[in-house]
């Protein structure tokens, strides 16, 4: 049976989960940033961050909060977009992955703990965010969205090819950052034991 939560993890968790909702309307708040009319969201980002800071466990549970505070009605997704409508989005696989992301980088960072790891578990998280993000939206396309005449499977990756450079770029960043808050403020004061006790 797991620990119980602490105040400082309740905290960061919150944290991610307002930094997946400007990460997600970056562009909003900063116009320029964009590849041609492609916006660029930070929520590979922080998706990845969360697990790399805050482990396994409460990186997807912050993720999940994020998600579930799309689904109430609080416009934290993408465009602002928000309610239990946008499940049937094409793009919906994507926040699902989000908890799956956030897993799978917090299980492989808790067990090692070097700089190249944090690199690997990061550029792992994406591969996780795009895999099971591009599948759903095909999968969406083909079943109940309008998808364009002529729609494949290997056009859906081909839509997909613009975001990915800035997306390993983010992700290799994601790594380096986490790695050296390890080693700086998460291995001091009441940061110190956070994966221990989650």
């Amino acid at each position: 049976m797991g620990k119980k939560f602490r105040t400082i993890d309740l905290t960061l968790a919150a944290m991610f989960v307002a930094l997946m909702a400007v990460g997600a309307n970056i562009t909003s708040f900063a116009p320029f940033m964009k590849i041609g009319e492609v916006p660029i969201t930070l929520q590979t980002f922080f998706a990845i961050l969360a697990g790399v800071i805050l482990g396994a466990r409460l990186g997807a549970i912050s993720m999940g909060v994020y998600t579930l505070v799309g689904l109430a009605g609080v416009p934290v997704f993408a465009k602002f977009g928000a309610g239990f409508s946008t499940v049937v989005s094409p793009t919906f696989g994507f926040i699902v992955s989000f908890i799956l992301t956030a897993y799978c980088v917090g299980k492989i960072v808790e067990k090692y703990r070097s700089l190249p790891a944090f690199i690997v578990a990061s550029l792992i998280g994406l591969i996780v965010n795009y895999v099971f993000g591009t599948n759903w939206m095909y999968f969406a396309m083909k079943s109940w969205a309008a998808a364009p005449e002529g729609f494949t499977y290997k056009m859906a990756w081909m839509w997909m090819a613009v975001p990915i450079p800035k997306d390993i770029v983010l992700s290799v960043f994601a790594g380096l950052v986490a790695h050296r808050l390890e080693r700086s403020v998460l291995s001091k004061g009441s940061f110190k034991h956070l994966k221990n006790a989650v």
